[in-house]
């Protein structure tokens, strides 16, 4: 989060100066910020962007690295030691973070773009340029969604026609039915 790394304690700086050279906030890789920053993109409707930010943390991605990361392959890591640190590249505090729930959130309610909302559930995604089409299966509120999403055009964002159980909806609100049923919804970007 800086560099150069503090390298001892300033009390008007807090708890960042108080860790070793280039791990956590102190000039290391600190893992939670990386899925805000992709929320952050896919608000200004940059669908490329956000996805390369989550492969670059995503464990599924970073296999040709685990011997240098020397942590769980299928877990997220809440920081990556950085240059300063004693063996750069490190991953730690594996099962000690939020940054997979973090990551959950800003793929399915951002990228995906599947967010419930007080009326129901809205469907925005925000996806890489090449994605031609993603299904989500939602349950939401007793419903069971089966959401379908196609991008003809190739556009990272612009929902420009919804069908609600193979019915036109003028909305990106899919409605509340409480009725325990299952639902489709055909999301077009365009």
């Amino acid at each position: 989060m800086n560099h150069p790394p503090f390298t001892r304690y300033y009390i008007e700086y807090g708890e960042i100066s108080s860790y070793p050279q280039g791990y956590k906030e102190n000039a290391g890789v600190f893992c939670h910020n990386n899925p805000w920053i992709m929320i952050g993109e896919t608000v200004v409707g940059r669908g490329n962007r956000a996805w390369d930010y989550f492969r670059k943390i995503c464990p599924s991605y970073l296999e040709e690295v685990s011997d240098l990361h020397r942590t769980e392959p299928y877990v997220y890591a809440q920081m990556i030691a950085g240059r300063d640190a004693f063996k750069p590249g490190e991953a730690k505090n594996s099962w000690l973070t939020g940054t997979a729930a973090w990551n959950f959130y800003a793929i399915s309610q951002y990228i995906l773009g599947i967010q419930p909302d007080y009326d129901g559930l809205r469907v925005d995604p925000c996806i890489p340029r090449e994605w031609k089409e993603f299904e989500v299966t939602r349950k939401f509120r007793g419903d069971s969604w089966k959401i379908t999403v196609t991008n003809p055009h190739g556009v990272c964002r612009g929902v420009t026609a919804v069908t609600v159980d193979g019915k036109p909806h003028g909305s990106t609100l899919l409605p509340l039915f409480g009725d325990g049923r299952p639902h489709t919804a055909l999301v077009t970007l365009g």
